[in-house]
């Protein structure tokens, strides 16, 4: 997932640049999660955040909205969304 995010959606970013960036915050992917089975780590998804944050920081001058969207191992979902949070919070 993070190499999908660093060679697919930073070029895509770029070509595109944002005026803001809207992230829908889902965490059913985490590796505790019953549904999807991708495996992603609370440091997965802090990476995949500061991806994402570097796309605002550099074309949307650090315009960035979060919706949680959900997950459904309430433990997975309450460490991702921490993990989440403190990368946009610049921690």
């Amino acid at each position: 997932m993070v190499k999908a995010f660093r060679e697919r959606l930073l070029p895509a970013a770029a070509a595109f640049r944002p005026q803001f960036v809207l992230i829908s915050a889902g965490f059913d992917a985490h590796q505790s999660d019953p549904l999807a089975q991708l495996q992603v780590t609370e440091a997965g998804y802090a990476t995949l955040t500061r991806i994402v944050k570097t796309i605002a920081d550099q074309h949307a001058d650090g315009r960035i909205v979060s919706v949680l969207e959900g997950g459904y191992h309430l433990d997975g979902l309450a460490r991702s969304v921490e993990a989440h949070l403190r990368v946009l919070a610049g921690h």
